[in-house]
């Protein structure tokens, strides 16, 4: 059965970046390699991502480029959620939409073909799949660094026993991986 799967890392201080949406502090804790991104993404069918994220990855298609060998290193297609016009990245299937992102949840795990949708980022728009009911696992690595401000990584109060812990894994000296699995409400009387 296919996840709605909010995939990310965050600094020990629960950020995803910094203020000006910079990711520099994460790429010297691990290695994608040796992380479980592969067998992750092997899984996915479809992306759902926020304008900021977005944008990151077209101030760095250069960097994407050089190290994966496209500017846009996903075959899945995207939808990204903004309310603003952004050109499209070359090679990129991505459909740019606006709006409550369950008017279009339904397209996106049709589009997903019974593999896992994945909300790249950021942590508000995860945020709004989880308001929404539909956010069915959390995937968190966390980083071995603190920024002491930036951009959050889940912007919502979530308190117990909405979230259970399913695993933790050690990834070498700087990251660890914590897996949550969302608990939806129950329908009273159940």
């Amino acid at each position: 059965m296919s996840k709605t799967q909010y995939y990310t890392a965050t600094s020990l201080d629960g950020f995803l970046a910094t203020e000006d949406d910079s990711l520099d502090w994460l790429f010297p804790l691990a290695s994608l390699h040796e992380s479980s991104y592969p067998a992750f993404i092997a899984e996915v069918g479809a992306l759902a991502m926020g304008s900021a994220t977005y944008e990151w990855m077209l101030r760095n298609a250069e960097a994407v480029l050089k190290e994966t060998g496209v500017a846009w290193p996903y075959t899945q297609p995207a939808w990204v959620f903004s309310s603003r016009q952004l050109p499209l990245i070359e090679g990129a299937d991505v459909r740019f939409v606006s709006g409550a992102v369950d008017s279009i949840w339904a397209q996106m795990k049709q589009m997903a073909a019974g593999k896992n949708l994945w909300i790249v980022g950021g942590g508000d728009l995860a945020g709004q799949f989880y308001d929404a009911g539909l956010l069915d696992e959390l995937i968190v690595q966390i980083g071995s660094a603190t920024l002491g401000g930036g951009k959050p990584l889940f912007p919502r109060r979530v308190l117990g026993p909405a979230l259970q812990l399913q695993s933790v894994q050690q990834m070498g000296s700087g990251m660890a991986e914590l897996r949550y699995t969302v608990c939806k409400a129950r329908p009273s009387g159940n």
